[in-house]
């Protein structure tokens, strides 16, 4: 007889986010707070998506809308949502995902949204615990020095699992246990929702406790093992703002070391750097103390970011500088790229290669062409600026008319002279001139100087 390995059981995951978060002291939902520039709940869905698994449950409560759009665009249609209406404990939580669990013949990984260092291979490695022991609740554990504030996991005279007792409803005997219930479980899915059928609010808090479920399993002749894992901090939640720091302080460092060690990124000092996790930073850049990256940014090789600069959600080419306290947000940077000092980049403003903004200048929802600079106090907005074009200084798009913005257009080999106004929309065509403190209100040919308020024609650039 031919043997046929036998097929696991679906996978889904179950994810608690309802709670108000009240230690937070916030009106922010607690799984919304950011760390490392994603929320908490994003590190959680990531986790949970690198399972595979089959739906990933969101079970939301607190600003359910603003957690369900996050939730969306980490995970998108893998993630369904279910409502705990009201904030009765945690086996009310999955109380709410009855609906859409109570009847798939599965696994369910159950996490709480507010764990986001947990691992994908401490989550496989839990996951081989419970089908190897045949297990209809697996319950991740960890022992703390000091465990006040948790779930005590007690354990029988042959060290298997007894039940679970919460902190406030201790003796001061089961106090003294230091293996304490992380909040992580795997069941078998249907016996689970069979199981919180019988939980009961009996407890100081009057309300229904997920921990009473392994007992109840157990009572039932079912099999409920532990998974003793050695990281406290990896399955350990976030509560207060105090915490928060701890973690961002933590990550933080992590991410600096990966970088210096692994990328050959030079931190002047590494203490007082932030750098996201999601950031990407290229070997042979050195980044200045007092600098922020944030967000998905990138970094080609060999940047130099100096003092006092942000840059988040951006792009950078090889060999960019950056000087001190620029600002870069939601734009692209060329190679060989020269920013600031005190220059702001944003809505996705763009430098092709060798171009060069300085001191004072800010560029809005413009491109700037290869080879050109603005080198001082000058705002480029809504403008496409050709190649090797100099800008001078105290230059200004006009690019609002009261009602709508307009684009300024400038071809290649332009130069423009100090203090123009460009009253837009106009275009100034290709190896022209504008005299200083012209007002440029209509559109300039190309090989023209142009002068005056308003500016007209005076001769042709043109070379014979």
């Amino acid at each position: 007889m031919i043997q046929v390995d036998e097929q696991p059981q679906q996978l889904n995951v179950l994810i608690m986010a309802a709670g108000l978060g009240t230690r937070m002291k916030s009106n922010r939902a607690k799984v919304l707070h950011q760390l490392g520039g994603l929320p908490l709940i994003s590190y959680v869905t990531h986790a949970a998506e690198s399972l595979h698994p089959q739906s990933i449950v969101v079970v939301v409560g607190h600003q359910a809308d603003e957690v369900e759009k996050v939730v969306r665009e980490d995970i998108g249609d893998l993630a369904a949502f279910a409502l705990q209406a009201q904030q009765r404990g945690t086996g009310d939580a999955v109380e709410a995902a009855r609906p859409l669990l109570e009847n798939s013949d599965s696994v369910l990984v159950l996490l709480s949204g507010d764990v986001p260092l947990i691992k994908v291979e401490t989550l496989t490695k839990l996951l081989e615990h419970h089908r190897t022991t045949k297990s209809d609740c697996s319950i991740l554990t960890v022992r703390l020095e000091i465990p006040t504030g948790y779930g005590r996991v007690l354990r029988g005279p042959d060290n298997s699992f007894v039940r679970i007792v919460e902190d406030k409803d201790a003796s001061e005997e089961e106090r003294q246990v230091r293996e304490i219930n992380s909040g992580i479980y795997c069941f078998d899915t249907r016996k689970l929702f069979k199981a919180l059928r019988s939980v009961k609010p009996v407890n100081k808090q009057g309300e229904y406790y997920l921990t009473d479920v392994p007992r109840i399993l157990l009572a039932a002749g079912g099999v409920v093992t532990c998974f003793l894992h050695t990281d406290a901090r990896e399955v350990s939640g976030i509560n207060t703002r105090a915490e928060l720091a701890e973690f961002e302080n933590l990550m933080r460092r992590n991410t600096i070391r990966r970088l210096m060690v692994d990328a050959g990124v030079t931190f002047i000092d590494p203490s007082h750097s932030y750098v996201s996790a999601e950031s990407q930073i290229g070997r042979d850049c050195v980044i200045y103390p007092g600098v922020s990256i944030e967000g998905k940014s990138v970094l080609g090789e060999g940047c130099v970011i100096r003092s006092g600069t942000r840059i988040t959600n951006s792009r950078l080419g090889d060999n960019v500088t950056v000087n001190d306290h620029s600002i870069v947000v939601d734009s692209e940077v060329g190679s060989n790229c020269a920013v600031g000092p005190f220059a702001h980049l944003r809505m996705n403003a763009t430098l092709e290669d060798k171009a060069t903004v300085g001191n004072f200048v800010e560029v809005k929802k413009s491109r700037i062409g290869r080879g050109t600079k603005a080198m001082h106090l000058t705002y480029l907005g809504d403008a496409t600026i050709g190649e090797n074009t100099n800008i001078g200084a105290g230059t200004v798009t006009c690019n609002y008319d009261g009602v709508r913005k307009n684009e300024t257009i400038i071809e290649d080999n332009v130069k423009i002279g100090s203090d123009t106004m460009l009253v837009a929309p106009v275009r100034v065509g290709a190896r022209s001139v504008t005299g200083a403190g012209s007002v440029v209100t209509k559109d300039v040919p190309p090989d023209s100087l142009v002068a005056g308020v308003p500016a007209v024609i005076k001769k042709s650039t043109k070379k014979n």
